[in-house]
């Protein structure tokens, strides 16, 4: 289910006003819920000097899945990891980006799918984000972008509009011109089980350090707070929550990545939103071991996040040398 890159669905609108029909959005009880962030994608430096086991992912797995799969989670064993992890965190909400969209499977040859998801895929079987989740899940992914998705326990709320287990285009959002194709800011209204509703946000900042891509960074930044592309910021709702992966990080880079210091612009103590997540250059880097650039964000939520493995009490979930972020995971509250 979808609709074309820079279209709206008329069932995920956000009055311009500001308020995602804010009469409804005020919640008959305070709202409580597990969140993770987690971009599931690699890179071949993380592998680099590592002792790989007869049959697990090596470099050549690395190649292949650089060449045919984005570099996105696609690799069973992980996957079975990754399920396993989440069922025992037991989220209620989880945004991904990197992760392998499996309707791609028929554009790899056959001797590439070896090994890999695709390998047995059939036309309807779950997607990746689906398999991870598991049942009782909703899953909708951004306009243009099947990598970056969203995933809502049905305890918690549905999607606005989205009446199957997937949608893929289910998160509103736009193109940044100049920033490559298809949305990294998307939006989606959930309709609490509870009463009232939470407008989620999903962002996958472009990568770079070159001018160019921190140009697109910041622009991607007023997406979330200025204006989508529809006449209303993303975070637009009566209470909004944005996670994902922003590539840059606010804490430690404000002076050197414009940004990194337009997040700081509208999150704060003394701005309309704050940071769950940790900030600073004194907290335990979650990505690649030098940064922290997986936050979470919101107006009315607050909460405690942690990471496996930089997290006191938090071992790691899977032996297998293949995430360059880690996980975040967050409980919140009203």
């Amino acid at each position: 289910m979808g609709c074309g890159a820079g279209d709206r669905p008329a069932w995920n609108d956000v009055p311009a006003d500001g308020g995602a029909d804010v009469a409804s959005e005020v919640a008959e009880a305070p709202l409580a819920l597990v969140a993770v962030t987690f971009n599931t994608g690699t890179s071949g430096e993380v592998i680099a000097g590592r002792a790989i086991p007869e049959g697990g992912y090596g470099p050549a797995q690395a190649a292949i899945s650089d060449a045919w799969y984005g570099n996105g989670l696609a690799w069973p064993p992980l996957v079975d990891d990754t399920a396993a992890f989440l069922a025992e965190v037991d989220p209620d909400l989880v945004v991904f980006q990197e992760i392998f969209w499996s309707g791609a499977c028929p554009e790899i040859p056959d001797d590439n799918r070896t090994g890999f998801v695709c390998e047995g895929w059939s036309p309807g079987d779950p997607t990746v984000a689906q398999t991870l989740v598991g049942a009782g899940f909703q899953v909708a992914c951004h306009v243009g972008k099947p990598d970056k998705c969203a995933a809502v326990n049905r305890r918690l709320g549905v999607f606005r509009g989205c009446d199957a287990d997937l949608c893929l285009e289910g998160l509103f959002g736009t193109t940044v011109s100049g920033c490559g194709r298809g949305a990294r800011v998307a939006r989606v209204v959930i309709e609490l089980a509870a009463g009232g509703a939470l407008t989620l946000v999903n962002v996958h900042g472009s990568s770079g350090f070159d001018p160019p891509d921190k140009a697109c960074r910041v622009r991607q930044v007023d997406q979330v707070f200025v204006d989508l592309g529809d006449g209303a910021p993303a975070a637009s709702g009566h209470r909004n929550l944005v996670m994902g992966d922003l590539n840059t990080d606010p804490g430690r880079l404000a002076d050197f990545d414009p940004s990194a210091a337009r997040w700081l612009d509208f999150v704060g103590e003394d701005r309309g939103f704050h940071w769950v997540s940790p900030i600073g250059s004194e907290v335990p880097p979650t990505y690649a071991g030098v940064a922290n650039i997986d936050h979470v964000v919101s107006d009315t939520l607050r909460g405690d996040c942690w990471a496996p493995t930089v997290t006191a009490g938090h071992g790691a979930f899977t032996d297998i040398a293949f995430f360059d972020h880690l996980p975040l995971v967050c409980t919140l509250s009203e």
